[in-house]
């Protein structure tokens, strides 16, 4: 349990760790600011201020998020009319620190009651100061800082360094860099297991007896032998030849078998093995595996874009009218294939990182608002358009695509937990 529970925490925070990286690597090098980069949601439990960015981690590992000025995020909503705040200031008598939190008093600050504020265009606060009545403004300097109420502390976002005012194309790459950097650790996770099993398994029909009781080998199989032939069927390669061989459970089979430029016929018969009430024939083989380096090294690649091709053509087959919740797994889902996973190892655990990460990417790209999609769409709309989608119709998209989702994820959840749970 222990050991289910650390690595579904690793594996989840491993994803999310490097989908939120994707986006905040991108926009910071866009120009736009990310005023916040967390794991975890809920209460902090941990910060750090660098570079206009406040480094975060939260107390649930189940999730994350990269904070960009502008996007459902306005600093003036958080200063009301009435309340109180500590101001510091620079040299120039320049704002450089509000304080809203009542956790980290500021001594030495300035104590005012707010009246007016903007912090994204005009730069500046207004508010009454020592119960006076006469109403004060003061210039907020361009980087200054904000003590949110729960004592978290992040810079101000004017509007130049705001999302929705960056260049549609730098929107639609700090969108997409989730996506692509799920896939890049899908590549480097096949990469690696690829490396911790020796090399890939070849698609020929090229075998090898396994180790311990084998059929094939007590009639005879040897390693290098290619069986070209399962009765009267013919089979090219590893796919066809394991899917002749476990459709005849308990049978006798003539195999044609080519050794060093000869051919032999082979019989033997078949034990089954079942499996979810299943019967299948197997006779003791495996394919052969390639251990090159250049082999090893491409894998990543090849794994990758065939384990893409197959989500993809799952998820058209749900779309064409074949839709089930057991298609779909919530966190309940990932927890219980993580326990799973572990019980295979290390090994087990750095695939399900891959197949993790690659749906992750794949589930991402469905156009649905609130999903980097949904994002994606809208900035190509834009570009083609050439103006932005008017604030308001984009949050009402937003609000749908979010209801959406968290319906679906309330049925996925509650059907996962029937599932895995309640037999």
């Amino acid at each position: 349990m222990i050991i289910t529970i650390l690595a579904f925490v690793i594996v989840f925070g491993i994803l999310v760790f490097v989908h939120e990286f994707g986006h905040f690597i991108v926009a910071k090098r866009s120009g736009i600011m990310v005023r916040e980069f967390s794991i975890g949601m809920g209460p902090k439990i941990f910060f750090y201020r660098h570079n206009q960015t406040t480094y975060t981690i939260r107390i649930l590992p189940l999730g994350g998020y990269v904070r960009m000025a502008g996007i459902a995020d306005n600093d003036s909503q958080e200063l009301d009319p009435g309340t109180p705040v500590t101001l510091k200031f620079n040299e120039q008598n320049e704002v450089i620190l509000i304080n809203t939190s009542q956790k980290q008093k500021t001594l030495d600050g300035l104590p005012l009651e707010v009246s007016n504020v903007d912090l994204e265009h005009e730069l500046f606060i207004e508010g009454y100061q020592d119960n006076n009545e006469e109403v004060k403004r003061f210039k907020v300097n361009h980087d200054a800082l904000m003590v949110e109420h729960d004592g978290t502390k992040v810079q101000i976002a004017p509007e130049d360094v705001q999302f929705q005012n960056a260049p549609v194309f730098k929107k639609l790459l700090t969108n997409a860099a989730g996506i692509v950097n799920n896939v890049i650790l899908a590549i480097v996770a096949f990469t690696i297991l690829t490396f911790m099993q020796g090399g890939v398994a070849s698609n020929q029909n090229t075998v090898t007896p396994i180790q311990g009781h084998s059929i094939a080998r007590n009639a005879g199989i040897k390693s290098g032998d290619r069986i070209v032939q399962v009765d009267n069927q013919k089979t090219n390669n590893w796919n066809e030849l394991s899917s002749a061989i476990q459709a005849r459970p308990d049978q006798k089979l003539t195999l044609v078998v080519k050794r060093d430029g000869q051919v032999k016929i082979i019989k033997l018969t078949t034990e089954s093995q079942k499996n979810n009430g299943k019967k299948y024939g197997l006779i003791g083989i495996s394919n052969t595996v390639d251990s090159s380096f250049t082999t090893k090294l491409f894998s990543g690649f090849i794994r990758t874009w065939s384990m893409t091709k197959q989500l993809v053509s799952e998820l058209a087959y749900m779309v064409s009218g074949h839709f089930s919740l057991n298609d779909l797994g919530g966190p309940v889902a990932i927890y219980a294939s993580t326990s799973q996973a572990t019980k295979l190892g290390l090994q087990g655990v750095v695939y399900f990182i891959a197949f993790l990460s690659i749906n992750l990417a794949i589930m991402n790209l469905i156009p649905i608002p609130v999903l980097d999609g949904g994002k994606i769409l809208m900035n190509i709309i834009e570009a083609v358009r050439r103006k932005p989608t008017s604030e308001k119709v984009e949050t009402i998209v937003t609000l749908i695509g979010f209801a959406f989702l968290v319906v679906l994820m309330l049925l996925v959840t509650i059907n996962d937990i029937q599932r895995y749970f309640i037999h």
